[in-house]
């Protein structure tokens, strides 16, 4: 199913990791299963990760009820190790992250291609939730 919404929606932080320990937290998915997910009533059970240019990768996402799950998948695009990674969702989707090392910082810029079924700011939060919940599982890890 493609989208017609060519809208684009933006979320960035800054984490405070030198960027090789945020791409490595990014990329494994042991530490994928640890920080993917907006809420504290969702996880990811399960993640897989071929970064290469072609190929795929996949997050289990789980409401821990058991009441609802989906399979949040992509093929990669464009890599530039420490510093981009585009990808094409199923519903042909685009997301492009860039990563910038200031220093000893790291900040990360996410865009993506809005979906059409809930509303942008909703999917702006969703997001923006999902990625300080990596800044934050990643500034607990670094002495």
């Amino acid at each position: 199913m493609k989208t017609l919404n060519k809208k684009s929606i933006t979320v960035d932080a800054i984490v405070n990791a030198p960027i090789e320990n945020v791409w490595h937290y990014w990329t494994e998915p042991e530490h994928i299963i640890q920080w993917n997910n907006a809420s504290a009533d969702w996880h990811t059970p399960k993640a897989t990760n071929d970064l290469r240019v072609g190929e795929k990768f996949l997050s289990r996402m789980e409401a821990k009820d058991g009441s609802f799950g989906f399979d949040f998948t992509g093929i990669y695009t464009k890599i530039i190790p420490n510093k981009a990674i585009h990808y094409v969702l199923e519903d042909d989707r685009r997301v492009a992250i860039k990563f910038e090392s200031k220093g000893g910082t790291t900040e990360i810029q996410e865009t993506f291609d809005a979906e059409n079924v809930n509303s942008l700011e909703l999917q702006r939060q969703g997001w923006q939730a999902i990625l300080d919940n990596f800044k934050s599982y990643v500034e607990n890890r670094i002495p």
